[in-house]
């Protein structure tokens, strides 16, 4: 499995590497603007990611924008809703309005709130067949 973790907080972005790094290899990304261009390059080389964490807030391109411009490059190649890459929003806000913004009109595939509880993170992974 192939695991894109963009996350800009050092100590968030380790917790995420720690819990996913035993399921497949990870990339990392510390802003929106990374986020894009590592998720192309896997694309243009054929080898795209099984699983995208994306942070909400994030320097030069917010998630939001990060996740509008991952599933217009997964359009263009014409890849099928049922086939896009599951993306997984984090965010430490407590704001209603940012989770419905990414989850329901953003093409997020699932939210989870900081801190984030590794056992309840795994269980979503499994439900959502990413992991085993």
């Amino acid at each position: 499995m192939r695991v894109l973790i963009v996350e800009d907080d050092f100590t968030s972005r380790k917790y995420l590497q720690t819990i996913l790094s035993p399921y497949g290899a990870c990339d990392i990304a510390v802003s929106g603007v990374e986020a894009v261009e590592a998720f192309a390059t896997a694309l243009n080389a054929q080898q795209p990611y099984d699983l995208v964490c994306l942070d909400i807030m994030l320097p030069e391109m917010d998630g939001q924008e990060a996740l509008r411009r991952i599933r217009a490059m997964e359009r263009e190649r014409g890849v099928a809703p049922a086939d896009e890459v599951p993306v997984v929003m984090t965010t430490a806000l407590d704001d209603p309005r940012n989770v419905v913004e990414a989850y329901y009109k953003g093409g997020a595939t699932s939210y989870v709130p900081k801190p984030i509880d590794r056992q309840l993170f795994v269980q979503m992974l499994k439900g959502l067949g990413v992991i085993r």
